[in-house]
């Protein structure tokens, strides 16, 4: 029972619910504003075209780090972490780890990301789970604001799917009275172009001064060499070009020539432009808004290569902002798997600590942690 096979089922009808701050008017539909496809193709070239964003959302997701899920009645628990390691995964994938690691890279891409929760034919077991991909699904308000449906896009039509339960959806930073969230990748096409061509300018010119070209020359100086300048010129090229072929095959060939000939490099003149500070002011541009630190991702600014506690704390901050966005998609799948097993228990996500500090520092400030409290302890401070 996937997405795109959904059987019509009766559902039930929600209470009403009264909202004063939705906008709402007869004369307007509510259907709101539909991601385009071409912005989604957009963050995809982003993360082909310039490696340190796909690196930088690729170490996103590795650092939200692991988690475990615990079953508020333990008779279940078993079952739980059978479904939690060894749920299927799409075609190849296995593990609610894997599942939620594919969500959160759609999540931190496009600013969205949907999956659904597949049960067995006859509904007594979850069969698996599948990210969809979020160019095909479309989210319009519901019954309220604080309901939605989700439509299946099959070309220019949209196939309302009669199973919301099963769907999970998140948002990234949505703005008021939309369904729909923002990408972390907004704002940097703009770098990205600048930087992009910043670097093939680096390649032409390459092309140009590291592949030599020569500039031959030859000045006739009396009338008798004008007369014949065209032969001589041509016998020029001609022995030239042979001499560059037999060089090419690692054979030496003298060149030899009567009368004046220049020869020159083309280009050697010139200077390649310096293009360190330019490209370092863009990467920090986009560094900054990926909240990866620079020598993470290879970048090398300053004589230390070890984070800051400044550092420290605003990348954990980043990573539990993104781990409270997966949370209730977790429960949600949990829960569900619990109702298909017949229990109404409910499930809580432990998420494995972030540790990001060095284990001699961790260290240390357990030793002085400890002296305080044995020094507060012996003068009677603590209560």
């Amino acid at each position: 029972m996937g997405l795109f096979n959904r059987k019509q089922t009766k559902k039930n009808t929600p209470a009403g619910v009264s909202v004063q701050t939705a906008r709402r008017t007869a004369d307007t539909d509510f259907n709101l504003p539909v991601r385009s496809e071409a912005e989604y193709s957009l963050y995809d070239t982003l993360r082909k075209s310039v490696p340190i964003i796909d690196a930088a959302i690729i170490k996103t997701v590795r650092l939200v780090g692991g988690f475990t899920v615990k079953c508020t009645d333990s008779r279940y628990q078993d079952a739980l972490d059978d479904f939690v390691g060894n749920v299927k995964v799409g075609m190849s994938g296995q593990s609610l780890q894997t599942f939620v690691d594919e969500y959160l890279d759609d999540l931190i891409t496009y600013g969205n990301a949907v999956g659904e929760i597949v049960l067995s034919e006859g509904g007594e077991s979850v069969a698996g789970l599948c990210n969809a991909e979020i160019r095909s699904i479309e989210v319009r308000e519901g019954k309220n604001p604080l309901t939605a449906d989700y439509y299946l896009r099959d070309g220019k039509e949209t196939r309302l799917l009669t199973n919301p339960a099963l769907i999970v959806f998140t948002a990234l930073n949505p703005a008021p009275n939309q369904p729909y969230g923002v990408s972390v990748l907004r704002g940097l096409p703009y770098l990205s172009r600048i930087l992009m061509r910043i670097y093939e300018s680096v390649g032409q010119n390459f092309d140009r001064v590291g592949n030599v070209r020569y500039a031959v020359t030859y000045k006739p100086q009396d009338s008798a060499d004008k007369a014949f300048a065209k032969e001589r010129a041509e016998q020029i090229a001609n022995e030239w070009s042979a001499g560059m072929q037999d060089s090419r095959n690692g054979q030496v060939r003298d060149f030899v020539a009567v009368g004046d000939v220049d020869i020159k490099v083309i280009g050697a003149e010139n200077q390649m432009p310096d293009i360190q500070i330019p490209v370092r002011q863009l990467l920090e541009q986009i560094t900054a808004k990926l909240g990866i630190p620079p020598f993470l991702l290879g970048l090398n600014w300053s004589s230390t290569e070890r984070m800051s506690q400044q550092q420290t704390d605003i990348l954990t901050s980043e990573l539990e902002y993104y781990r409270r966005l997966l949370t209730p998609m977790i429960k949600k799948i949990c829960r569900s798997f619990l109702r298909v097993q017949g229990s109404s228990a409910d499930a809580e996500v432990i998420w494995n600590s972030i540790n990001l500090q060095d284990e001699t520092e961790l260290a240390e400030a357990r030793l002085k942690n400890a002296q305080a409290m044995e020094i507060e302890a012996r003068l009677g401070l603590t209560e």
